[in-house]
């Protein structure tokens, strides 16, 4: 497991944004851990068209945080 911090994908409201009811991507909110084997998709609407697939650590100039659970 990873930690996971600010301005890193695992915290943005686009990680894995077409199914917001994960039960991953909310465990990853609250814990801010995640495994580095963690993909899913980028759904930030500059990256959309791309289908970008990124790990929880990754991270861009796009970065919004997520809403906590």
């Amino acid at each position: 497991m990873s930690a996971i911090n600010d301005g890193q994908c695992g915290l943005c409201s686009h990680f894995g944004e077409s199914h917001k009811s994960s039960d991953k991507l909310v465990a990853i909110l609250s814990s801010h851990q995640a495994s580095e084997t963690l993909i899913d998709e980028c759904g930030h609407p500059k990256h959309a068209p791309l289908h970008l697939m990124v790990t929880p650590v990754s991270g861009c100039d796009g970065f919004a945080p997520a809403a906590y659970a």
